[in-house]
């Protein structure tokens, strides 16, 4: 069987960045965390996270080995929120200490609709379903 899945790497940033966001969505499930043991230069971060988020499967890693690149804002997890006041808080939580690229809105195509970049630089738009 052929299935595609999101795949979120990390530089060191997983955990937290997983805790952030299991605080910010209640059906944010960490499903399995696997951290990298002592034994090894990058112990303690993660070394494949499976997670389950509004229906999507995802996984996470921290790389062991640094990169010259980082996520780009042009890929994004698009989330569709149920409220004006449930998309308001989840853009607040997850643009603290990130960078606003459009901020909450009508800009036509959403009643609602937020485009932001967390702090640990993974790229989200949030908006009201028509």
């Amino acid at each position: 069987m052929t299935r595609a899945l999101t795949h979120l790497m990390f530089q060191g940033h997983a955990r937290a960045a997983l805790r952030t966001y299991e605080a910010v969505f209640p059906d944010f499930t960490i499903e399995m965390l696997e951290l990298n043991d002592e034994n090894t230069a990058a112990a303690g971060t993660v070394r494949m996270a499976k997670v389950s988020f509004a229906g999507q499967r995802l996984i996470v890693i921290d790389s062991p080995i640094p990169h010259d690149f980082d996520f780009t804002p042009s890929m994004s997890l698009f989330v569709e929120m149920d409220s004006v006041d449930a998309l308001d808080g989840a853009f607040a939580q997850l643009a603290d200490g990130g960078t606003v690229l459009m901020p909450p809105d009508n800009y036509g195509f959403s009643d609602r609709f937020g485009w932001l970049t967390d702090r640990f630089g993974l790229s989200w738009q949030l908006s009201l379903p028509l």
